[in-house]
């Protein structure tokens, strides 16, 4: 898997990705673990709540915060490739809402992202119970924190 092919941008905000190898590796090993051939050109945008909220408002017509955004980008069925817009605003705050360390909710959020370019949907329940179980198992195999 080519680990440069994954990258970090941030738009209109202070932050800072720490351990960004590890996290490539981790995310490619991912895809791999899914069965997956390679990824394509994968890109996570990290901004404001503001700025989410304008992508959700633009391309999905949903006029409220969330976490994340993902748009599938892969031509190829064997390939990941996509955007996933995650807003750091959200990553803070659900992080104190759920008593997580931030680290630790960044990295669900970011796996959860990889997971529906995968093919994991989360509307329904029961798809919802199979996303969060990949997400607990995934966060399981990092070697990192």
């Amino acid at each position: 898997m080519a680990l440069k092919d994954i990258t970090f941008f941030v738009e209109e905000i202070d932050f800072t990705l720490k351990q960004k190898q590890k996290v490539r590796q981790w995310i490619a090993d991912t895809i791999k673990a899914e069965g997956f051939a390679r990824v394509g050109e994968l890109n996570f945008i990290f901004c404001s709540d503001e700025y989410l909220l304008e992508i959700n408002k633009q391309y999905l017509n949903h006029d409220t915060f969330t976490d994340i955004v993902t748009f599938d980008s892969s031509e190829d069925e064997d390939v990941v490739a996509g955007d996933i817009f995650i807003s750091v605003d959200r990553i803070q705050d659900n992080a104190q809402k759920f008593n997580v360390p931030e680290s630790d909710e960044l990295h669900r959020v970011i796996i959860h992202g990889v997971l529906h370019l995968c093919g994991y949907l989360d509307k329904k329940p029961a798809d919802k119970k199979l996303m969060t179980a990949k997400e607990d198992h995934y966060l399981g195999t990092r070697s990192f924190v």
